[in-house]
């Protein structure tokens, strides 16, 4: 096993990552936020270093890979807290847009241009913990075997 054999494999945590987020999605029928799609993309960078990886095997690249994942991490961290009601989370799909001052007519076009799914709302949990929680968790962990990968690359 080569010294930076663990980045690909980081890599490909965050492919299952995506694709059981994925699964969510088109299988179990769970349309995703705002925020859970904004925490697919840095998966998805992470899915590409670790290919590039395979090909261009450096340093940089896994540092690359770890802030992608810990990106994810620290966005399901905030969409946790968001869930909870921790902090206030984006008024775009948290349904606590002000729309007293708006006219009638500007009042309907922003609930109609509101996302059907609301970052508030928990849509499916395993020992307590909702997706974004799961998300944080595992992308963390996927970010410290990029760095260990990166550390055994010397």
């Amino acid at each position: 096993m080569k010294n930076w054999s663990l980045a690909p494999l980081a890599g490909l945590g965050s492919a299952a990552l995506l694709g059981g987020a994925l699964y969510f999605q088109f299988v179990v029928g769970l349309a995703p936020c705002d925020l859970c799609i904004e925490q697919r993309w840095p998966h998805l960078a992470a899915v590409i270093i670790g290919l590039l990886v395979l090909f261009f095997p450096n340093r940089w690249l896994m540092a690359l890979g770890a802030l992608a994942a810990a990106t994810s991490g620290a966005l399901g961290v905030y969409h946790t807290g968001v869930e909870r009601g921790w902090w206030e989370g984006p008024t775009a799909c948290s349904g606590t847009a002000d729309i007293s001052s708006l006219s009638p007519s500007d009042a309907l076009d922003a609930i109609m241009a509101a996302p059907v799914v609301r970052c508030t709302d928990v849509a499916w949990e395993f020992l307590g913990l909702s997706m974004a929680s799961w998300n944080a968790i595992l992308s963390f962990a996927l970010a410290a075997l990029w760095i260990v990968a990166m550390r055994r690359a010397r």
